[in-house]
C-alpha cells in the first residue's frame, strides 16, 4: 500500500505567533487518519496570513505531497488571502470543490456564502482550501473527499485507499 504525503497548512496570524493553539490543523490530520487506510506522512505548517508566505509554502509542499489541505484565510476579511495564494500557484482550478463545500455548509450556517474556499492542481498536488473551524472542516471534507482519491489518481499521485466504514470514495469502473 502506498504511503501518502499530505501537506497541512494552517494560515493564522495568531496561531502562528503562539497566541492560541492550532486545533484546525490537528482536525485535518485526525480526519485523514480516519479516512485513509494508507500510512500517511504529514508535512505540517502553521504560518501567518501573508499571501507571499502562503504561496511559497504551497509551492514548496507541492513538490513532494500528493494532497495539500489548508485551513483558514478563506473569508472576506482583509487578511483572508489563502484563496488568492492558492489561485496564484495552481495550474488548474477545480471550482466544484468550493461549490460543494459551500452547498453543504449552507445547510448549517447562512454565512457559508461568505466563504471563498477553492481547490486546484499545483505541480503534482491537489490543494484544497478549508474553513477554519474544526466542525466545518469535517463537514466540508465529508462532502468533497469522495472525489479526492480519483483526482490524485488522475494527477499521478499515490493510490489512496479509504476506510469504507468511514467514507465512501468514488472511482469510475475500469473498462
Amino acid at each position: 500500500m502506498d504511503k501518502i504525503k499530505i501537506g497541512v497548512v494552517t494560515t493564522s496570524d495568531r496561531a502562528s505567533q503562539g497566541i492560541y493553539e492550532d486545533i484546525s490543523g490537528v482536525a485535518i490530520m485526525n480526519t485523514m487518519k480516519e479516512y485513509l487506510l494508507n500510512e500517511c506522512e504529514y508535512e505540517y505548517r502553521c504560518i501567518p496570513d501573508e499571501q507571499s508566505i502562503i504561496e511559497s509554502t504551497l509551492l514548496e509542499l507541492s513538490h513532494n505531497c500528493d494532497l495539500i489541505v489548508t485551513t483558514g484565510g478563506t473569508g472576506p476579511a482583509k487578511r483572508d488571502v489563502t484563496t488568492e495564494a492558492t489561485e496564484n500557484v495552481c495550474q488548474k482550478l477545480l471550482p466544484g470543490f468550493g461549490e460543494q463545500m459551500r452547498a453543504v455548509s449552507l445547510q448549517y450556517v447562512p454565512t457559508a456564502i461568505l466563504s471563498r474556499q477553492t481547490a486546484g492542481i499545483c505541480n503534482n498536488s491537489l490543494i484544497i482550501n478549508l474553513p477554519g473551524k474544526p466542525k466545518s472542516i469535517r463537514e466540508c471534507l465529508d462532502a468533497v473527499f469522495p472525489a479526492v482519491p480519483y483526482c490524485i489518481d488522475l494527477i499521478g499521485g499515490a493510490y489512496m485507499e479509504a476506510n469504507e466504514d468511514v467514507i465512501k470514495v468514488f472511482r469510475p469502473k475500469s473498462k
